[in-house]
């Protein structure tokens, strides 16, 4: 008997999971074909609770997660807040020798705002100092607009990019799975408690785990969009006039240093080039000695058999006019 009502009980949960997509549609078409006030609806509501069955109970608990029941006019909707994940990328050009200092002010600003800085890089010119660079910061979302003015401050505005994600949706969605995984986890659960077998306990057991690593999926998904959302990205370019050569005047004697500075890099590359291949060069001239020495080896054989070949023809050849 405790068997049967085990497999009820768990018959029960799998109606609750397929419950998630039905019941939207269902409490519509309650709301509106009941049109009963809101008490009389509570006191259904409590009588389907006291009458005991395993259906009704798994339902109020869905429900009782779900929320407050609504009516037609809408009034008792939740009001949802907008998760808006912004961003912005700002190029700015700063007085030369001051590319440090910018840096530091644009941390400065972070912190002052209750944010942080997320990532930074340093470039430096020719001569090995500073002159540019990049800085990545995180400010709380109400701070962005104020951040970002300030950072224009900072020097000449280049360039500036905003972005803003809706999320909102994907949050709300979120929301509402995690719910239902509460719900069957709390019905999962009573079940556990109830179990009186070994065999209920661990099929129980891979369900109610199965329930917990999904919700802790969207409890890690949910944090993410939290945080972004909470703490808007600027990435900043900041950098310094950069170094126009001189142009230098024409003349013979202008052409010609050019011209002998082009030769002196030209020699360099090529000496650089011959000393990179010296390797190949050197076991190159060793495979060709081999096959030289090979092959003037086997020459100088063809040539004593030539000549041996030679001298016993002639000694043939005497013995044939002496006979």
């Amino acid at each position: 008997m405790k068997k049967s009502l085990f497999c009820i009980l768990l018959i029960v949960v799998s109606l609750v999971f397929l419950s998630f997509v039905i019941l939207p549609g269902c409490s519509s078409s309650r709301t509106s074909g009941a049109e009963a006030p809101a008490g009389e609806q509570s006191k259904s509501f409590a009588q389907e609770a006291s009458s005991g069955s395993p259906e009704s109970t798994a339902a109020m608990a869905v429900d009782a997660e779900a929320g407050a029941p609504q009516d037609q006019s809408g009034s008792n909707l939740p009001v949802i807040q907008p998760k808006i994940i912004k961003s912005a990328v700002v190029s700015v050009e700063v007085a030369k020798g001051t590319f440090e200092e910018s840096m530091a002010k644009a941390t400065k600003t972070a912190e002052a705002m209750g944010g942080y800085v997320s990532t930074t890089e340093s470039y430096s010119d020719a001569d090995g100092k500073l002159t540019s660079g990049r800085i990545v910061i995180r400010v709380p979302g109400e701070k962005f607009n104020t951040a970002i003015d300030d950072i224009k401050k900072a020097g000449e505005l280049k360039s500036i990019s905003i972005t803003g994600q809706d999320v909102t949706q994907e949050y709300v969605d979120l929301e509402s799975r995690l719910k239902n995984f509460v719900a069957q986890e709390k019905i999962l659960l009573d079940l556990m408690n109830k179990s009186t077998t070994v065999t209920d306990s661990i099929e129980v057991q891979m369900q109610l785990s199965n329930v917990q690593g999904e919700m802790e999926v969207l409890k890690g998904r949910m944090n993410y969009l939290d945080n972004l959302v909470g703490y808007s990205t600027i990435d900043v370019y900041i950098a310094e006039p950069s170094v126009v050569p001189p142009v230098e005047a024409g003349g013979f004697v202008n052409s010609v240093k050019r011209g002998a500075e082009g030769a002196i890099k030209v020699l360099n590359g090529l000496a650089f080039f011959l000393i990179a291949i010296s390797p190949i060069l050197v076991l190159a001239a060793i495979v060709l000695i081999i096959i030289w020495l090979s092959i003037r080896s086997r020459n100088k054989k063809r040539a004593q058999k030539k000549a041996a070949d030679a001298i016993i023809t002639q000694t043939e050849n005497i013995s044939e006019k002496k006979v």
